[in-house]
C-alpha cells in the first residue's frame, strides 16, 4: 500500500492562514530570495504588499485579506477596531479599509486604517482564525472612542450574549488606560455590568425611601392582586413595579412563564414596568423620575368603587 504524501510545510502553511504567508515565514520554511522571486515569476507566489504574499492565487477571503493588512504593517501588528469586532462576529461591519493597530513605520499599499502605538500588552491581542486581533476588551475601548453610545451598548450586548464579555477583564484594562480617549465611555457602558450590592429586601427598601423622598404616592410592597404578588403596587392606579436584582432570567422556561405573567396583568388592566438592581443603583433620580411620569399617566382606577348595579 503506498502511503500517503505529507503536505509541503508551505501549502499547509497557507492553507491554516487564508492563503497568506510573509516573507519572515517563507525565509523560515528555508526559501531564499532567489527562490521566492522565481515563485513570483513562475505564478506559484504573488506579492501582495512589501513582504506579504498569496499562494497559488489572489482570490482571498476576508479573512485572507485581514491576515495580509495585518502582516504588511509589519511585526507587532494585530487587526482592530471595526475589523476585529467584524472578526470575532460581534458586528456586520465589513472590515475593510482593515483597521491596524501596532507600531507602523510605513504606510502599506493595502486599504489599511493605521493607528499607531509603540506596543500592545501581552493581554491586549490574541489570535483567531490565525490572526492577530485585538482581545475582546482593547476592541470594545478602542471602538467606545469612535462609535456613538447605542452602537457601544449593543457591541456589549453582543458580547455577553456570545460569551465573549468579561467584566473583570474590562476592569484590568481600564485600571491601565485611564488617558485612552474611550476610558470614560467605556466605564460608563460597562456600568449596567457591575453586580448590584442590593438584596432584594434592600432593593425594595430603598425604592420605596426615594417615593418618599420624591413625594410619590407610597406604593404597597408585595401586595396580591388578581392572584400575582406585585413588588411595589398603586392599587388605585392599577400600576405595578417590578424590582430585579438579576436581569437574566435563567432558563427559556422562566423567560416564558415572566412574559405570560406580564400578559395576564395587562389583560387584567394592570400596567407594570420593571426596575433594575444596577439601574436603581446608578441612576436612582431617573429611574424614580421615570416611574413618577409613567404613575401620572394612568387614570386613578375607580370601578373598584363604583356599587354594583348603578
Amino acid at each position: 500500500m503506498e502511503a500517503k504524501s505529507r503536505p509541503h510545510p508551505l501549502s499547509d502553511l497557507a492553507h491554516r492562514q487564508h492563503g497568506v504567508v510573509s516573507v519572515g515565514q517563507l525565509h523560515a520554511l528555508g526559501l531564499s530570495k532567489s527562490t521566492i522571486e522565481k515563485a513570483v515569476a513562475a505564478g506559484r507566489l504573488h506579492r501582495l504588499d512589501r513582504g506579504v504574499y498569496a499562494v497559488g492565487h489572489t482570490n482571498l477571503s476576508l479573512h485572507g485579506r485581514c491576515l495580509a493588512a495585518v502582516f504588511a504593517c509589519g511585526p507587532g501588528a494585530v487587526l482592530s477596531h471595526h475589523s476585529a469586532a467584524w472578526l470575532w462576529g460581534l458586528a456586520r461591519w465589513v472590515p475593510a479599509p482593515f483597521h491596524v493597530t501596532g507600531p507602523v513605520a510605513r504606510r502599506p499599499r493595502l486599504p489599511v486604517r493605521i493607528h499607531r502605538t509603540r506596543r500592545l500588552a501581552d493581554t491586549d491581542w490574541t489570535l483567531v482564525e490565525e490572526i492577530p486581533v485585538s482581545t475582546v476588551p482593547r476592541l470594545l475601548l478602542d471602538l467606545a472612542a469612535c462609535i456613538k453610545p447605542k452602537s457601544l451598548d449593543r457591541l456589549l450586548e453582543r458580547s455577553e450574549d456570545l460569551g465573549l464579555f468579561d467584566l473583570r477583564a474590562v476592569e484590568e484594562l481600564l485600571a491601565h488606560t485611564v488617558g485612552h480617549r474611550g476610558h470614560k465611555r467605556l466605564r460608563k457602558a460597562t456600568a449596567l455590568y457591575q453586580p448590584t450590592s442590593f438584596t432584594r429586601s434592600q432593593l425594595e427598601r430603598r425604592f420605596l425611601e426615594l417615593c418618599v423622598q420624591t413625594g410619590l404616592p407610597r406604593p404597597r410592597m408585595n401586595y396580591v392582586e388578581e392572584g400575582f404578588e406585585l413588588d411595589a403596587y398603586w392599587p388605585e392606579h392599577r400600576f405595578a413595579v417590578e424590582l430585579d436584582v438579576f436581569e437574566t432570567h435563567g432558563t427559556r422556561a422562566a423567560f416564558e412563564r415572566d412574559r405570560k405573567r406580564q400578559e395576564d396583568l395587562l389583560l387584567a388592566g394592570i400596567e407594570i414596568t420593571r426596575v433594575t438592581g444596577p439601574r436603581l443603583e446608578r441612576e436612582p433620580h431617573e429611574v424614580i423620575a421615570r416611574v413618577a411620569r409613567l404613575l401620572s399617566a394612568r387614570v386613578p382606577y375607580r370601578a373598584a368603587l363604583t356599587p354594583s348595579g348603578v
